[in-house]
């Protein structure tokens, strides 16, 4: 621990510090304690998701056999164009939510094309969705919980190190000056016992 003055102006700014440190904690302690309840909810959604993109592949893989057919390269249809996003502020950091995907729109010839093509398309664009927003989900996720360990660094840093130091520089300054206030009455009365001796001698003579 670092050396302080032994003063009235040191005790004044570690009240000050102290002061500080503990209005700040509560503060830190609920940006935690919302921190945590948004990563188990976001965590949750995204078990949800990823059980669905589960449903979707597997219903997904009953078109495979039939993409083989030459007239059925769907690939310019499934590609996507632009992801929409907006930001969400969970406790003062910010993380991407999905909004959807948009989807490059092309024309292919009716009368070439099977008759399952849209239905094939439609259900390929809801995996890469669902692909697309887990992975957006999981990149928020990401984020919170690397705030949430900056934040739990800083609440204990405040209850384990700056409290504590700033409440025992407090005992020890105290201490301290109470001692030199001790010592200052002793030495007054010394003195004044002393003046007192001289007067008598100073009489007497």
């Amino acid at each position: 621990m670092a050396k302080i003055k032994l003063t009235k102006g040191e005790l004044k700014r570690q009240r000050d510090a102290l002061k500080q440190f503990q209005r700040y904690l509560p503060t830190l302690q609920l940006k935690k304690q919302q921190l945590q309840l948004e990563i188990l909810q976001q965590h949750t959604f995204l078990q949800d998701l990823q059980q669905t993109a589960i449903k979707k592949r597997q219903a997904a893989y009953l078109w495979a056999g039939l993409l083989a057919e030459p007239q059925a390269d769907i690939r310019p249809f499934i590609q996507p164009a632009k992801t929409i996003t907006h930001q969400k502020n969970i406790a003062g950091v910010d993380i991407p939510v999905f909004d959807g995907l948009e989807f490059i729109e092309k024309d292919y010839d009716l009368f070439l094309t099977p008759l399952w093509i849209d239905a094939a398309i439609q259900a390929l664009r809801e995996v890469i969705v669902l692909k697309k927003e887990i992975s957006l989900r999981q990149e928020g996720i990401d984020i919170l919980r690397q705030e949430l360990r900056v934040t739990t660094q800083r609440v204990n840093l405040f209850e384990k190190v700056k409290i504590p130091q700033a409440q025992e520089n407090i005992r020890l300054i105290k201490i301290y000056i109470g001692d030199q206030m001790a010592n200052a009455v002793g030495r007054s009365k010394i003195a004044k016992r002393k003046i007192e001796e001289l007067i008598l001698e100073e009489a007497a003579a």
